[in-house]
């Protein structure tokens, strides 16, 4: 086994594990943060056992090794074998993942959005190139919760929110906002608490996760919007394609196997963290409003236009082949997976591990995949 010896702070349960570790793993979130300590943390462990200790990793958490920017270049040429990339970063390097990321405006429930995006980037042989020519290969997608409107006043309406200035992030959040005759602005998530505070922004767009984590804007928010507002994607688990090589048919069947168990565990651990953070903004006595008539219709009508728009200023911004069938496709498996999770317990570990491994890894030639 390889030894990679480099000088950096990674997460305690991992620097002070007994055996050195032989591969690298690299976060720029905290450590704290759902995508680091539900879906890194036990999936390293998972796999150290399951290859009896043959590929175990050290995890880097906080951008200690690879900022989100670098992620993709970096996993790719091997600073570290697996890491986790958001296609926001990096829009023009993954113009299919980014296109994607702007379908998941429609979406609403985050579940079936993370599996659907999981399917397609393992599936969609247009994904495989995406990934493959970074030498690089995917396993795993993530959903945040929904965004939501947090604001400084109540919003229930579009007259309401007319002219008010909205933290956005991303294509479709901006055009949305605009839409709405207000006005996005770009603001760095540690900044966003202040600026609600001191009137330099009025809305944040933001998962409900961030009330109580990260930018705890909840602390400082009167009132939320109770209206889905899609959610953010990105791919939990991107593996160095040499290291994916190396390791053999039967290490590559056994990670396989422990993926579905992680992708299932941190689908969960968000919507249990997004329900708890509205449990505790309820608690504070912030507004909790539904939105009228007017916002539903004007959602409803801008999600048409992403559908209808987005692909063909994808083929024409980043210069592919026309990708229409490919959102078509990842509307399908939204679809698709609705359905499946709703014959099951989707709060129960096991049974969504095992629906996710039947539909999606136990499908996958350990011997062709990725190689």
């Amino acid at each position: 086994m390889r030894k990679y010896l480099l000088s950096a702070v990674s997460l305690l349960a991992f620097a002070t594990a007994p055996q050195a570790a032989d591969y690298l793993a690299s976060t720029w979130l905290e450590p704290g943060h759902i995508l680091t300590k539900d879906a890194y943390v036990p999936y390293l462990e998972d796999i150290a056992e399951a290859t009896g200790g043959e590929v175990s990793f050290e995890l880097y958490t906080s951008s200690s090794l690879l900022p989100p920017t670098t992620t993709l270049s970096g996993v790719g040429d091997g600073v570290a074998q697996l890491g986790l990339v958001a296609a926001s970063y990096t829009p023009s390097e993954l113009p299919l993942s980014g296109m994607i990321n702007d379908l998941a405006f429609t979406a609403t429930d985050p579940m079936a959005t993370a599996l659907a995006f999981t399917e397609i980037a393992m599936t969609n042989p247009r994904f495989q190139e995406e990934y493959t020519q970074h030498n690089t290969v995917v396993l795993g997608a993530y959903s945040t919760p929904v965004y939501l409107f947090a604001c400084m006043m109540d919003i229930v309406s579009t007259d309401d929110i007319r002219g008010k200035k909205i933290r956005t992030a991303g294509t479709a959040q901006n055009e949305w906002i605009i839409s709405l005759g207000a006005v996005p602005v770009s603001v760095p998530s540690p900044d966003i608490y202040s600026g609600l505070e001191r009137g330099s922004i009025d809305c944040t767009l933001g998962d409900a996760t961030n009330l109580e984590n990260g930018p705890k804007f909840g602390e400082v928010t009167r009132s939320l919007t109770m209206l889905d507002q899609g959610t953010s994607l990105g791919v939990t688990y991107v593996f160095n394609q040499d290291f994916w090589t190396d390791i053999g048919p039967e290490a590559r069947r056994q990670i396989l196997d422990v993926t579905a168990r992680a992708v299932a565990l941190k689908q969960i651990s968000y919507e249990e963290a997004a329900s708890d953070a509205l449990d505790k903004t309820r608690a504070r006595g912030t507004a909790i409003n539904e939105p009228d008539q007017s916002l539903v219709d004007a959602l409803e009508a801008f999600r048409a236009t992403v559908v209808e728009t987005f692909p063909k200023r994808t083929e024409a911004e980043r210069r592919v082949s026309d990708p229409t069938e490919i959102a078509q496709e990842f509307l399908a498996l939204q679809e698709k997976w609705g359905g499946l999770l709703a014959d099951i317990d989707r709060n129960d570990p096991d049974a969504l591990a095992e629906l996710i491994h039947a539909e999606i890894y136990a499908k996958v030639d350990e011997n062709a995949y990725g190689l």
